[in-house]
């Protein structure tokens, strides 16, 4: 087992890692930049080092820096959280160039399934379903344009190096197809610094539903069940369940299946996830795989009474795991709360904390860097805490939310508990009735001062 592990990361996340670590009786080492550090992680870590100024790039994106920390400090693994590096083949690489154990993915499998184009080719020959479309890249707009006639609109264009939304357009008509292609391709190089783009049918009232998996040295994987991260704003997830209640018993053992044939397929080693989007019949195809730990991560720990951070860190040991697939138990609900005004478009918040109440309770668990005077920097993702309820039903569930998110207090900075708090209420919520598209028509209600 490692004696010592540095956190490649930030925040909550990163406390995270650090409490399953010390729970191991394994070692830590927080890095931080400098701006954060006053945050908890810096703290609660056994040894931290300061990695840089406050912009990414000159911190915590800035691998000699981080292989520093990692040798300075005799680490013999790095986990890297989500984000920043998580899916970095070139750091992963580097890792194992100084002997440093990389706890993720190899730099082989991150380069297979980090090309979206090359995890679609990767899951069809695996037999996996998956959306229609181009084989590989696009070659030209010509090319473009013929695959999409030949497959009917609507169509939706996608940047093969994408993420967050960036460099994905949908397309309804032929006569929009030329300045989609080109905005979505600038779009892509001025993000990612490659313009590949690639094509899917669009699937009208998609759910986005996720499969946690965990693979072995061994080549042998097990599923953790299902998320639904459907209610998404700008392809960035606000709230995830799970059981999804869109599911079926079929449905979850057929994605299931197909989850762990992928992981099976590649070999894959760690946990991640098969990510899907599935129709309103109930037709589910492959999205893209995540070759890390996820956010929304602790609702599965919650259901299955599962931490999914220490399983990361005994196959990177290599321990087997058991095999056994996993089913929910319990109903769980995760809400991130951003530092951002839900009333003015979600504009970000950052700033001085403050007041902090923390809610608690039976079925309550709180995911958080952040107290009380904490300074929330303009750097970083808004992100500064998960609120996660778990209770035996749905319904259950979501008033244990709307308690909990009653007694959160957060004062001095504009958060995202307010919207939360209506979501909770909003009748399609409640009957699970949403898709990917749902906050293209919901509205924040206006405060009714008492």
């Amino acid at each position: 087992m490692f004696k010592k592990i540095l956190i490649a990361n930030r925040g909550e996340i990163a406390l995270r890692v650090i409490r399953t670590c010390k729970e191991m009786g394994i070692k830590t080492v927080a890095v931080y930049s400098t701006v954060d550090a006053e945050s908890l992680h810096v703290r609660f870590a056994d040894e931290a080092v300061c990695i840089g100024p406050a912009p990414s790039n000159l911190s915590y994106l800035k691998i000699s820096n981080i292989i520093a920390a990692a040798e300075i400090t005799n680490a013999d693994a790095i986990h890297p959280g989500y984000g920043f590096l998580s899916e970095n083949a070139k750091f992963s690489k580097i890792c194992a160039e100084h002997n440093i154990k990389f706890i993720g993915a190899s730099p082989d499998m991150i380069d297979k399934m980090g090309d979206k184009a090359t995890a679609k080719a990767t899951m069809r020959a695996a037999g996996v379903p998956c959306v229609p479309g181009s084989e590989g890249i696009l070659p030209s707009y010509e090319d473009a344009e013929r695959i999409a006639v030949d497959m009917g609109f609507p169509v939706m264009l996608k940047a093969t190096a994408g993420g967050g939304g960036k460099g994905m357009r949908a397309v309804w008509k032929k006569e929009d197809l030329r300045a989609a292609w080109d905005s979505a391709r600038q779009e892509a190089a001025a993000s990612f610094g490659n313009d590949g783009m690639y094509m899917e049918k669009l699937i009208e009232e998609p759910r986005h539903i996720e499969i946690q998996i965990v693979g072995d040295s061994s080549g042998k994987a097990c599923h953790l069940s299902e998320r639904d991260c459907s209610v998404q704003r700008r392809h960035q997830k606000l709230t995830e369940e799970t059981p999804s209640p869109f599911m079926t018993d079929k449905l979850r053992k057929q994605m299931g299946e197909a989850a762990v044939k992928a992981a099976e397929y590649i070999k894959y080693e760690g946990a991640g996830t098969v990510e899907f989007l599935v129709d309103k019949h109930r037709n589910f195809y492959f999205m893209e795989m995540n070759t890390r730990i996820q956010v929304e991560h602790p609702i599965t720990e919650q259901v299955i009474d599962y931490d999914l951070i220490r399983e990361q860190i005994l196959v990177a040991a290599g321990i087997p795991i058991s095999g056994k697939n996993y089913f929910p138990q319990l109903h769980s609900i995760e809400c991130r709360i951003n530092a951002e005004d839900p009333y003015n478009n979600f504009r970000p918040s950052p700033g001085k904390i403050t007041n902090l109440h923390a809610p608690g309770g039976h079925g309550v668990r709180i995911d958080t860097h952040v107290y009380s005077g904490y300074i929330i920097p303009p750097n970083y993702d808004s992100m500064i805490a998960k609120l996660i309820t778990t209770a035996q039903t749905r319904e259950e569930a979501i008033n244990k939310m709307k308690r909990a998110l009653d007694e959160f207090v957060i004062e001095g900075v504009k958060t995202t508990i307010p919207f939360h708090r209506q979501l909770m209420d909003e009748p399609d919520y409640v009957a699970g009735n949403y898709t990917t598209k749902f906050m293209e028509t919901f509205k924040m209600k206006p405060v009714i001062e008492e």
